[in-house]
């Protein structure tokens, strides 16, 4: 029996995956049973930020197994406790507490429930947006309204959708910076048009996720403000933006102390996929508002010890290699060379991005900007035939709809860098001529 037949895979038709088995990897590299070498240029699932086997981690999960591998939430566990002191640390969230889940979406889950509790509002109403991804639960789709969960009842009540702040294809038909961020005033119209006393918290994710859209310069603050004059609680889902990627520790840091949340979900480079591990941090003030109240909520896997020591080890390893400050480096050569791809390629419509998290969009036709594959189209699409044509020239790139996200673990070596890229150039002249065939 194969793996095939044995393994429920996600995201496909089970019948149509036929993938390579992989053996190991280093870095930014991994390569299958046959000896095949692929470069990562999505960190997997934009989430193996310090790449493949990464020696130090690698190191504290077995020495933390020779330990103690598991205890329950009930006792206390030293890499736990280490763990979140070091997470409030870089988040400047003084005061405050970690509650650890087992990945993204429950970590969202948990934030939406400790939002409703801290906020004590009626009917506990959250507002989150179109073209946003917390998750594939039950409830983290129906927080997410991704087009990935159409075909799925909704799993969580009273969540409301606000329209994204995606400004190559504005919802509201303006322009930036004249708009005056309407994206983000149209979250406060919401919150007022609900009744500002039903609703407990936004939702948002402070940088591109799967969706690709980067909001503009000005929007994270001006939703702070939103949020704070309306009294509503403002979540951050940082699960993929989080540990580096934009050149931060966490994207909401770009903007300082105007951006701050009161609530920050995390979980993929918080321990550089070495481990499942995902958290809510919450800030002093929600902490408060909880202290005596029942935490009605729990996981047999919360904070387990073995994930907790590879968070440990994932955070020294982000500040001793400096891959904050690589981040952004690398990310500004990546970026001027994407720019310089758009000069010479029709296809790409617009690039949007920071640090090593940058997003191609691409189109059929660059006046109308008719995108170049439908969102959420099945079956055989130029960009996926593109993301098959470079795997088997050993470049993994992640597409979705008429999307590239370029997301490389922060380890990777610019050399490599700039070979992904010249591969992108090749295969991007076949965009072209689709566009031209069209």
């Amino acid at each position: 029996m194969t793996e095939r037949d044995a393994v429920m895979h996600s995201w496909c038709v089970q019948c149509e995956w036929d993938a390579p088995t992989v053996a190991g990897g280093a870095g930014a590299w991994f390569w299958d049973e046959q000896g095949r070498r692929y470069l990562d240029m999505s960190s997997q699932a934009e989430c193996c930020n310090l790449g493949h086997q990464h020696p130090g981690v690698v190191a504290a999960i077995r020495d933390q197994a020779e330990r103690l591998c598991y205890i329950a939430n009930a006792w206390g566990a030293q890499p736990r406790a280490e763990l979140a002191q070091r997470l409030l640390e870089r988040a400047g969230f003084e005061g405050g507490r970690v509650f650890f889940t087992l990945g993204g979406a429950d970590a969202n889950e948990h934030a939406v429930k400790f939002a409703r509790w801290a906020s004590e509002r009626p009917l506990g109403k959250v507002i989150t947006r179109y073209r946003s991804y917390h998750g594939a639960s039950s409830a983290a789709f129906t927080l997410s309204a991704d087009a990935r969960g159409q075909h799925q009842p909704p799993g969580l009540l009273n969540v409301l959708h606000a329209l994204p702040p995606y400004c190559y294809r504005c919802p509201f038909g303006q322009a930036y910076p004249g708009c005056g961020l309407r994206c983000a005033g149209h979250v406060g119209e919401l919150i007022e048009w609900e009744g500002a006393d039903t609703v407990a918290a936004v939702m948002m994710e402070p940088h591109a996720g799967t969706n690709g859209i980067v909001a503009p310069d000005g929007y994270w603050p001006r939703l702070r403000e939103v949020c704070r004059e309306r009294g509503v609680l403002l979540i951050a889902d940082e699960v993929m933006s989080g540990f580096g990627r934009v050149g931060e520790w966490f994207a909401w840091q770009r903007h300082g102390d105007a951006g701050r949340p009161d609530l920050m979900t995390l979980a993929k480079g918080l321990t550089g996929a070495h481990l499942p591990l995902g958290a809510v941090l919450l800030s002093a003030d929600v902490c408060r508002r909880l202290e005596h109240r029942m935490l009605d909520a729990g996981l047999t896997y919360s904070g387990h010890p073995l994930s907790c020591a590879a968070g440990v080890a994932a955070l020294a390893a982000y500040e001793d290699e400096g891959l904050l400050a690589r981040a952004r480096e690398l990310g500004a050569a990546l970026r001027a060379r994407l720019d310089a791809l758009r000069a010479r390629h029709p296809c790409i419509g617009e690039v949007r991005g920071d640090g090593l998290f940058q997003v191609l969009e691409l189109v059929a036709e660059r006046g109308d900007r008719r995108p170049l594959a439908p969102w959420s189209a099945p079956g055989d699409t130029p960009l996926k035939r593109l993301a098959a044509a470079a795997r088997a020239r050993g470049v993994c790139f992640a597409v979705r709809g008429n999307l590239i996200i370029v997301a490389p673990p922060l380890v990777i070596l610019r050399e490599d860098l700039d070979f992904a890229v010249d591969l992108l150039d090749d295969l991007l002249g076949e965009c072209d001529a689709a566009m031209v065939a069209a």
